[in-house]
């Protein structure tokens, strides 16, 4: 037998589309039997059963009497399969007298699949056993090339469900992320809000969102928060505290009353490793401009005075949410007056770096916001995610970029 010709019939066999697993060994077994250069008179699929300490019949083709479906392979029984770790193929000449009814006399044995341990010994998941009139060395290695094909075959198929199983969860974590993220644009009595999240991965731990208080919906809460980890992970977190919040606030608690309640929430919920930083502020209707924050252990966001044309920073009013249960809180206010803009922002916009290892930094954040401070909330926040994901592109550290830019229209 050509042994290049046998790995491309393997192969080509191997590469259609199967549901399950057990269809492609089905399906092997089915086109060597048909092939009779290979001379193989029959075929079974045993697959390994720790309960059952042996082979169970899950398959079998021949031209002769079947065996029942319920006859076990017991490895007690059948010690040359201890073998089968070393040489993958073995020829057993049968001495089961049921099995020698059934026109079994001699077979070969291969391995397939990944290796189970039973007492200290390693055993084949799967056998594909055939019984043939020919008995050679070259018909054994044949096997062995048919065992390793389909081996390599069949945890690539495992890997590509696998992924595809993975890419379709992620969409859906996508999916779902993308639906409680608010819309970019919030108009807000006298104020314009604008907020873009860019995920450095499908997913991210960062999270923004708009919250209507009350039933007069005179007050407005702003929440941007970033959890400490990336991918999916971070993207959990994310949207656990995102939910907490919404619901937190629809019994209008106080802002302090929240944080406290927010941090016990990650403290139990997630492990220890895991904290989010978090900003919670608060506009109100009120025409004097009152802006209420609490800021945990997140980036100080930047409020621009444009009478005084300078940044003042929100600095935290407690530690991030998760690693300290008790931790206390406190809250602060800044006065909106006509043109004034504050940047609430993610680490990702300074922390993300360059071919260098250059971060982006405070400085040139701060620089885009003074040099275009008389634009929309949209335009600046536009502008900072295109500099920040240009800067960062094709750099060697890159993380979810997230900013919330709020403007008192001065009209």
């Amino acid at each position: 037998m050509f042994y290049r010709d046998l790995h491309q019939t393997i192969e080509t066999i191997t590469s259609k589309f199967f549901a399950v697993e057990i269809d492609m060994l089905v399906t092997v077994v089915q086109e060597l039997v048909k092939k009779q250069d290979i001379q193989i008179l029959g075929g079974r699929i045993w697959r390994f059963s720790l309960e059952k300490q042996g082979y169970e019949l899950v398959y079998q083709t021949a031209k002769k009497s079947k065996i029942n479906s319920d006859f076990i392979l017991s490895i007690s029984d059948y010690p040359l399969f201890d073998n089968l770790e070393k040489e993958r193929t073995v020829l057993r000449s049968e001495t089961n007298d049921f099995l020698k009814k059934k026109g079994i006399a001699k077979y070969y044995a291969s391995g397939v699949g990944n290796k189970v341990k039973l007492n200290g010994k390693k055993y084949y998941e799967y056998l594909l056993a055939f019984n043939s009139s020919s008995v050679s060395s070259e018909y054994k290695y044949s096997l062995n090339i048919i065992a390793t094909v389909v081996t390599s075959k069949l945890k690539q198929w495992r890997s590509s469900k696998s992924e595809r199983s993975i890419k379709a969860d992620i969409d859906k974590a996508r999916i779902l992320q993308k639906s409680i993220l608010p819309q970019h644009e919030y108009p807000f009595f006298d104020f314009d809000l604008y907020g873009i999240t860019y995920p450095a991965e499908i997913v991210g731990g960062d999270f923004f969102d708009y919250l209507e208080i009350g039933d007069d919906k005179d007050r407005l809460g702003i929440v941007l928060g970033d959890a400490a980890s990336k991918g999916i992970a971070a993207a959990a977190e994310a949207m656990y505290i995102s939910g907490a919040i919404r619901m937190a606030m629809t019994f209008e608690i106080k802002i302090v009353t929240l944080m406290r309640r927010i941090n016990t929430l990650v403290n139990k919920i997630f492990s220890d490793d895991k904290f989010s930083s978090f900003f919670y502020g608060e506009l109100s209707s009120d025409k004097s401009g009152l802006f209420l924050y609490a800021n945990a252990g997140h980036n100080p966001p930047f409020f621009y005075k444009i009478k005084e044309k300078k940044i003042y920073y929100l600095n935290p009013t407690g530690p991030v949410l998760g690693p300290a249960p008790k931790a206390n809180y406190t809250v602060d206010s800044i006065l909106f007056e006509k043109g004034d803009v504050l940047l609430i922002y993610s680490d990702g916009m300074i922390d993300s770096a360059d071919k260098n290892f250059e971060p982006f930094g405070e400085k040139k954040i701060e620089t885009i916001l003074t040099e275009n401070v008389h634009r929309s909330s949209k335009e600046i926040a536009a502008l900072l995610i295109e500099a920040v994901v240009k800067y960062s592109e094709g750099g060697e550290y890159n993380d979810d970029k997230t900013v919330v830019v709020i403007k008192k229209k001065e009209n």
